[in-house]
């Protein structure tokens, strides 16, 4: 197997979602480099609207490629901020660039949340490799 790209200033679930801190209270979501790769070409991408609420562990998305289609999972409880207007026309960002264009959205913590703490919970870079073997 082939080494996956898996950024060290990233945080991992178990799904294959990558989380990044983007401002106070506010994370931005995509798929892994492994995700994708285990999808193969992108064709069409459901996100939610902004301001609709995303719980732990519930699907809030899906991702259909040319294999199959794919729920993505909240990483943590919150509402969208911001959702990727990109990947409507353009799903093979996330192909072309999981860790970067390929961002799918932004989900907002409650004011009473300790977004650090709930980071800290999730996989680090390591951690994340070892889910995928590597």
């Amino acid at each position: 197997m082939s080494e996956t790209e898996v950024p060290d200033n990233l945080r991992y679930t178990v799904e294959h979602e990558w989380i990044e801190k983007v401002g106070p209270g506010v994370v931005r979501v995509g798929i892994t480099a492994y995700a994708q790769d285990q999808l193969g070409d992108v064709v069409f991408v459901q996100l939610p609207a902004v301001d609709d609420v995303v719980g732990k562990g519930e699907s809030f998305a899906e991702v259909e490629s040319t294999k199959s289609v794919s729920d993505i999972y909240g990483p943590l409880d919150g509402s969208i901020a911001a959702i990727n207007d990109e990947l409507d026309s353009s799903p093979e960002l996330i192909n072309s660039d999981p860790y970067g264009a390929g961002w799918l959205v932004e989900i907002v913590v409650g004011e009473d949340t300790d977004l650090g703490n709930l980071l800290e919970d999730m996989l680090d870079a390591d951690g994340y490799r070892s889910v995928i073997g590597e």
